[in-house]
């Protein structure tokens, strides 16, 4: 078997407090194939331009506005070489020296694999919420899995919240074998790049791989306005992808917020922990009702 050449994508902006350690971790990894680091930068103003550019094979610049989750990312693959490319963060820290070959080792062993995603591990400093928060995503499972899907009736058979655990994958930290990336690029999002495209290619026929052993320490601490902000958001592409509506009326919004209030004050008392009780189901429920909302206006046009 032929030894892959792994391009590792790195999308930055402003990130001296997280680079120097990423890097350095990145430059330690056991592995038998060569690799490359690709980095696109939002013109940080910190002073890790200077470093980025001394340690990475290709360096890009970009204007912050610019940015696109999906777009920045097809422009980053689009300068690399490797037959696998890695996508991860400037605050995702692998954990070991077999990261690398433990994210790629799905896509070595399976061509059907078309990519691979990481275990995250909250920081040591991260809160109660934030702790508790990661550990019902996927990429907190310590189980490995591989997704498949039959064709569109099988994804339509499930329901909204079943569609979105199949279709989970997270450009935090994954792997993408790029002769699928060439037929199924990322698409122009404001956000949730990774799930639309692990829909996409699990429609086509491919399979995702869920890797573990594969980890990384990343977590965050976040203004509420930026989790509103932020939730909103994602809760419109998830209803567009999924159809998946979480709080569907304000009825249940206020029990939601009633219910999120109780549960953060047992997890973590205070100020912050009541606005993220109010943000996030909010923005669960504003995003999903504006794509619901848009939707209905489409299908009016066309009759």
């Amino acid at each position: 078997m032929s030894v892959p050449v792994v391009s590792i994508v790195l999308p930055t902006r402003n990130g001296a407090a997280t680079l120097t350690p990423l890097l350095d971790a990145i430059a330690s990894q056991r592995v038998d194939s060569s690799a490359e680091l690709v980095v696109v930068d939002s013109s940080s103003t910190d002073g890790s331009e200077a470093l980025l550019r001394q340690r990475a094979n290709v360096f890009i610049t970009i204007p912050p506005a610019a940015f696109n989750h999906g777009l920045t990312r097809n422009l980053a693959i689009e300068k690399s070489r490797g037959d696998l490319i890695v996508l991860t963060v400037q605050d995702a820290l692998p954990t070991s020296h077999e990261w690398l070959v433990a994210l790629t080792a799905p896509l070595v062993r399976d061509a059907r694999v078309a990519g691979s995603f990481a275990r995250q591990l909250p920081r040591p400093d991260a809160s109660p919420l934030a702790k508790r928060n990661l550990s019902r995503w996927v990429a907190a499972s310590a189980a490995p899995r591989t997704a498949t899907l039959a064709g569109i009736d099988d994804l339509n058979a499930m329901d909204p919240a079943a569609r979105l655990e199949r279709c989970a994958f997270d450009n935090v930290c994954s792997c993408i074998r790029r002769s699928v990336w060439q037929q199924h690029p990322f698409r122009d999002v404001p956000i949730a790049e990774d799930l639309r495209w692990a829909k996409e290619v699990l429609l086509a026929g491919h399979r995702l791989a869920y890797a573990p052993d594969a980890t990384v320490v990343h977590s965050h601490e976040r203004s509420a306005q930026y989790e509103f902000d932020r939730t909103q958001l994602l809760h419109a592409q998830l209803y567009d992808l999924f159809d998946l509506q979480t709080i569907p009326s304000v009825p249940a919004l206020v029990r939601a917020i009633a219910s999120t209030i109780a549960d953060h004050a047992r997890v973590q008392p205070g100020f912050h922990g009541l606005e993220l009780a109010v943000a996030w189901p909010l923005g669960q429920y504003l995003g999903a009702r504006s794509a619901a909302q848009a939707r209905r206006a489409f299908r009016a046009t066309m009759g």
